[in-house]
């Protein structure tokens, strides 16, 4: 009987050659691992792939009892929990009319999600087993090489849609990006809000800018640091148009919270308007890109 479900996505250059990793823990201590690779794609595409080959494994068992399925990925997590509810009732579409970036895999996710699946949120590289295992699995594939995964004896043949196996044979099929025009270093903005007063998809991370306005702070002081917020903005905004890769210390300094606020929250996460993503390290120094959120 399956226990639980760990998922992890990665992908070399953002978008790029990509990678999933899935680990299966049964009750009796055995696990079944699972991974595949794709040429051209994004993380947060590598993420769902994850999770979908995690569902359609779970659905093919036809286990009764629930499961916990891990990522640390918040916006699978916050996507299927909380945001798709206001996408279905838009027809798929987002708060300014256009269509949700990535829907066809929302869509399928959509379909294998059930009651019975317990969605967590696993910090990432924080030393957990499964959720390690994952990553290795995935960064492997994303890199062309081909992991020996542990796999045990299944009565079913688990064989998702848009992926050619479950187990170590590549490639799959190639993910078409959802915009022809996307430049080198860049990734579309993957629209993840509906309407502001129905959800609000925030990480735990501070949305501020500057400590919080003291009421009784003299108006041009308030206006001050409002001015310093919207410059701070309008400069994420031209760093996440331009595909420009910014350092940690960087991000942190743009964000006004200490670096360690940046680098504990794992490779994915949701800062404002932007989709924030690990793209790669070069020497001592890890680079981040911002995705503009419509």
């Amino acid at each position: 009987m399956i226990q639980s479900i760990y998922t992890d996505g990665a992908c070399s250059g953002n978008p790029g050659p990509g990678g999933w990793g899935v680990v299966v823990y049964f009750q009796d201590g055995s696990r079944h691992e699972l991974g595949g690779a794709d040429r051209q794609t994004t993380n947060n595409r590598m993420e769902m792939q994850a999770a979908i080959a995690a569902l359609t494994f779970f659905t093919q068992s036809h286990q009764s009892d629930a499961i916990e399925l891990y990522t640390d990925s918040e916006y699978v997590r916050k996507g299927i929990t909380e945001w798709i509810k206001g996408w279905k009732q838009k027809g798929w579409k987002t708060s300014t009319g256009k269509d949700v970036v990535n829907k066809d895999l929302w869509q399928e996710l959509d379909l294998l999600n059930s009651k019975q699946v317990q969605w967590r949120y696993v910090r990432a590289h924080a030393g957990n087993e499964g959720n390690e295992r994952c990553d290795a699995i995935a960064r492997a594939f994303s890199l062309g090489k081909s992991p020996k995964l542990t796999q045990v004896q299944t009565s079913q043949t688990i064989t998702p849609n848009k992926t050619e196996s479950l187990t170590i044979k590549t490639p799959l099929k190639s993910v078409q990006l959802e915009s022809a025009n996307l430049k080198p270093n860049t990734i579309q903005s993957e629209s993840m809000f509906t309407d502001v007063a129905t959800l609000e998809p925030m990480t735990d991370i501070q949305s501020s800018f500057t400590p919080d306005l003291v009421d009784g702070a003299p108006r041009e002081v308030k206006v001050a640091q409002l001015r310093d917020t919207v410059e701070s903005l309008r400069m994420a905004d031209e760093i996440a148009e331009k595909g420009y890769l910014i350092t940690s210390s960087e991000l942190a300094d743009l964000m006004d919270v200490n670096a360690s606020a940046v680098t504990s929250r794992g490779d994915n996460w949701v800062w404002r308007n932007w989709a924030v993503s690990r793209v790669r390290r070069e020497g001592n120094q890890i680079l981040w890109q911002l995705e503009r959120l419509s």
